[in-house]
C-alpha cells in the first residue's frame, strides 16, 4: 500500500509537471500568433500608405521646381499631395489643370502639371501665411478658402472645411458637376471638394519623407 501511495504521488506530479508545459507551450505559442498578427496588420497599414513608384518617379522634378523657389524643404508633402491627387497616374499628376486654365483636362503633360502645381501650392501657401494645412485644403478648395478662414479667426479647421463645402455645393447645387465622394460628406451634404483631403494627404507624409530621406526643415503647422 506504501509504494502504491508513493507511485501515486509521483504519477501526481508528474502530471503537474507535464500539464505546467502544456500551458506555458499554449500560452507561448498564442502570445507568438497575437504578435505575428499585429505585425501582419501593422506591415498592411505601412502598405496601403505606401507611394507609388509612378509618384516616386516624379521626385527629382518636383525637388527641382521648388528648388527653383527656395522652397525644397517641401518636396516630402508634394509627392504625398501628388499620391492623394492621383497616384502619379495621368498626364497632370497633380490635378493642376483648374487652377491653370479654370477646367478640368486642360494640362496634358506632366511636367507643366508639376511646374504649376508647385506654383499653385506655395501661392496658397503664401496667403495662408505659412499655414500648411490651410494651404493644403485650399489647394483642394481654392483660394477662397483662404478668404473664408481668414474672416473666420484665421486658422484651419475640419469644421471650417465642411462648412465651406457646404456653402459652396449649395451654389453650384444646379450645375450637377460635384458628387459626393466620400461617405463622411453625404451626412452634412458637404460635396464640394474632399472634406478630408487633410488628413489624407498627412496620411502619406511620413511614407513620403522616409522615401525622399528628405531632411526637411520643420514645416510650420503640419499637424497639431
Amino acid at each position: 500500500m506504501r509504494k502504491t501511495s508513493i507511485y501515486r504521488k509521483k504519477a501526481r506530479k508528474l502530471l503537474k509537471g507535464v500539464t505546467t508545459i502544456v500551458l506555458v507551450s499554449v500560452t507561448v505559442i498564442s502570445i507568438a500568433l497575437i504578435l505575428g498578427n499585429l505585425e501582419k496588420y501593422s506591415e498592411d497599414d505601412n502598405q496601403s500608405m505606401r507611394l507609388t513608384n509612378k509618384v516616386k518617379s516624379y521626385e527629382p522634378m518636383i525637388a527641382k521646381e521648388l528648388k527653383s523657389q527656395g522652397k525644397e524643404e517641401y518636396t516630402a508633402l508634394l509627392l504625398a499631395l501628388m499620391m492623394q491627387e492621383s497616384g502619379g497616374r495621368g498626364n497632370d499628376p497633380m490635378q493642376a489643370s483648374e487652377s491653370y486654365c479654370g477646367e478640368v483636362g486642360c494640362i496634358d503633360n506632366p511636367s507643366l502639371s508639376i511646374k504649376q502645381g508647385v506654383d499653385y501650392f506655395l501661392k496658397v501657401l503664401d496667403k495662408a501665411n505659412g499655414d500648411t494645412q490651410l494651404a493644403l485644403q485650399s489647394y483642394n478648395f481654392g483660394l477662397g478658402f483662404v478668404d473664408y478662414v481668414n474672416e473666420r479667426g484665421g486658422k484651419y479647421t475640419e469644421e471650417l472645411a465642411i462648412e465651406f463645402s457646404v456653402m459652396m455645393y449649395d451654389r453650384l447645387a444646379g450645375t450637377n458637376v460635384y458628387t459626393c465622394k466620400r461617405e463622411e460628406a453625404k451626412q452634412y451634404n458637404a460635396c464640394y471638394g474632399d472634406i478630408k483631403y487633410v488628413e489624407s494627404v498627412l496620411d502619406y507624409y511620413p511614407v513620403a519623407k522616409t522615401a525622399t530621406k528628405q531632411k526637411d526643415k520643420q514645416i510650420v503647422a503640419l499637424k497639431d
